[in-house]
């Protein structure tokens, strides 16, 4: 879905919505009231948010894998596989699965971590994690399920963009919570905030998070010969995420010009014809290159790979301690 606009407001069209956004909340409070939660063998760790839409869930899931690792756990990524047609559970191979298959998000950590972290889709997130642990698993990652009480967790992470916040504060559909604040705070161990390098706190979410224990993020670049492509070149962007803006303003902070951008709906299926209206946008605006995001990549045909360059991010934490001794008290590590 593409983020709607008046999600970032209180106006017309979202207060319009608020008798559905009733019906949701009372849905979202039967189904943890209703649904009994299954205990498996092994901690798990879910990493989720409030909203819909991307707030920087991914990066921060590869990031405690390796922390994981580096404690001689050996972690495994379960996801939902959105987007992908396979029911699973299913370890994600690259040179097997497409995103069609598993869907990006699943693709784009299995290209990135598949040597160490195993990924796995599920459709049923019970299934996911038992079938990971069969193959070795003794911590379970995973990806978003905040709201699915199906599967319980030891530690559950909420992490919320310091720019973007939680919008207008509303329900599905009238805005992009998934369920209220208060509610979703009072389940969660830990808060992750993500940040632009440099960037101070939005003081709202300060105040909303005051009693939690916070850690802050910053999504950096992972890779310097990207940069130096950048720096100070005409660059034609486009990106299929929750919001947009943010891939641009991180090209912005690497000295890159944007001559001009096109959005995409988040999770995005690419055909022969995007690719080729943006190559066409990107020629009409004179661009020295064209950049989008390592999700969206996984999705370009091979056709189409040589004339597209993406940027790689990862998270760099502001207090590593504080990440240490959360994972430490979950794993028994010392």
């Amino acid at each position: 879905m593409r983020t709607p606009e008046f999600w970032k407001h209180r106006g017309l069209i979202s207060s319009l919505l608020l008798p559905l956004s009733g019906f949701y909340y009372l849905g979202s409070i039967l189904r943890q009231k209703l649904t009994s939660s299954t205990k498996i063998d092994v901690p798990v760790i879910c990493v989720g948010n409030l909203t819909a839409g991307g707030s920087g869930k991914t990066p921060i899931t590869l990031s405690l894998a390796s922390s994981l690792q580096q404690m001689g756990k050996n972690p495994h990524i379960v996801s939902r596989g959105y987007g992908g047609t396979q029911e699973g559970p299913l370890r994600v191979l690259p040179s097997q699965h497409s995103a069609r298959d598993v869907g990006d998000e699943p693709l784009m950590m299995a290209l990135a971590h598949s040597q160490t972290t195993p990924v796995w889709v599920s459709k049923n997130r019970i299934d996911g994690a038992k079938a990971a642990i069969k193959e070795g698993a003794n911590v379970i990652l995973l990806d978003d399920g905040f709201q699915n009480p199906a599967l319980q967790k030891d530690l559950s992470i909420i992490v919320v963009d310091n720019k973007t916040g939680f919008s207008n504060g509303r329900l599905i559909p009238s805005g992009p919570l998934r369920e209220s604040i208060t509610n979703g705070i009072k389940r969660a161990d830990a808060v992750f905030i993500i940040k632009q390098p440099n960037e101070t706190i939005n003081p709202e979410l300060a105040t909303i998070f005051a009693i939690k224990a916070v850690s802050c993020v910053t999504i950096k670049p992972a890779d310097e010969t990207n940069q130096l492509e950048l720096k100070n070149k005409k660059i034609f962007a486009f990106a299929g995420i929750g919001y947009p803006q943010k891939f641009y303003n991180t090209l912005e902070t690497l000295s890159a010009q944007i001559c001009g951008t096109t959005d995409f709906p988040d999770h995005h299926k690419y055909s022969k014809n995007d690719l080729d209206k943006i190559l066409s946008l990107a020629r009409k605006a004179g661009a020295d290159g064209i950049f989008t995001t390592e999700k969206d990549f996984v999705k370009i045909p091979e056709t189409f790979k040589g004339k597209i360059s993406y940027l790689p991010i990862h998270a760099v934490w502001d207090n590593p301690q504080f990440i240490n001794s959360l994972l430490s008290k979950l794993t028994g590590t010392t």
